[in-house]
C-alpha cells in the first residue's frame, strides 16, 4: 500500500495551515484587566482578592497583569483614575447646560452623590491601607492631588466664564465638594435612607450664595 507523502493528506492535498489568533494588542488586554478586577475587588475586597484571580477573570496570566501594572496597588489607582475621569467628563457636560451657579452646583451635586456601595467600601478599604502604609499613602495622595485639581480646573473654567461673587477660590470650593460629597456617601452606605440624593445639591447651594456682598 502507497504511503501519502509527509505532509500531505492521503489524497494528496496538503493539510489547511491552522489559522493563527491574533494576539490582544496592549490596550486590549489592560481594559480587560481593568474590568475584571473591579469586579474581583468588588466580590472580594480589595485585601482579599489576588493578582491571579484577577488574571483568571480577564482570561490572562500573572504576566498579562504585571505588563501593565507593577502592583495590585497599582491596579487599584489604575481603577481610581478611571473613576474620576469619567465623573469629571459627566459633571464638565452638566455644567455646559447652565450658566448660574446654584444649577452648577446641583449639577456637580447629583454627580458627586452618585452612589456605587461597592465602589465606596473598595474607597474606604484602600484609604484605610494609605494611611497606615507610607509608600500606598504617597501613591495615594499623588491620586488625590490629581483628582482635586481636575475638579479645581472644571469649577475655575465655570466661574471664569460665568463671573460670579463666591468668597470662594476653585481649590478651596474643590476640597468642600469632595469631603462633603464623601462624608455623605460614608454616612448613607448603612443607612441609604438618611441622605436623601439631592442633599449635597442643597447644601452648596447654601454654602456659596453668589447674591452675597
Amino acid at each position: 500500500m502507497l504511503r501519502g507523502v509527509s505532509g500531505t493528506t492521503p489524497g494528496g492535498a496538503t493539510p489547511p495551515t491552522p489559522a493563527r489568533t491574533a494576539r490582544p494588542r496592549k490596550e486590549e488586554v489592560r481594559s480587560r484587566v481593568l474590568q475584571a478586577a473591579a469586579q474581583v475587588f468588588a466580590e472580594r475586597g480589595f485585601a482579599a482578592a489576588s493578582l491571579d484571580q484577577v488574571a483568571a477573570a480577564a482570561g490572562f496570566t500573572k504576566g498579562a497583569v504585571y505588563s501593565n501594572f507593577g502592583s495590585k496597588d497599582e491596579l487599584f489607582l489604575a481603577l481610581m483614575a478611571d473613576e474620576v475621569a469619567g465623573r469629571v467628563e459627566v459633571v464638565e457636560a452638566a455644567l455646559r447646560q447652565t450658566s448660574d451657579l446654584p444649577g452648577a452646583l446641583a449639577a456637580v451635586g447629583a454627580e458627586l452623590s452618585r452612589r456605587d456601595p461597592g465602589w465606596q467600601l473598595l474607597f474606604l478599604e484602600f484609604w484605610q491601607r494609605a494611611v497606615r502604609d507610607p509608600e500606598a499613602r504617597r501613591a495615594f495622595v499623588t491620586s488625590r492631588r490629581d483628582l482635586r485639581a481636575r475638579v479645581a480646573g472644571v469649577v475655575a473654567r465655570f466661574l471664569a466664564e460665568h463671573p460670579v461673587r463666591t468668597g470662594w477660590d476653585a481649590e478651596s470650593l474643590t476640597v468642600v465638594l469632595i469631603a462633603l460629597s464623601n462624608g455623605l456617601a460614608v454616612e448613607a452606605l448603612p443607612d441609604p435612607e438618611a441622605v436623601p440624593g439631592d442633599l449635597l445639591a442643597h447644601v452648596l447651594a447654601d454654602l456659596v450664595d453668589p447674591e452675597q456682598p
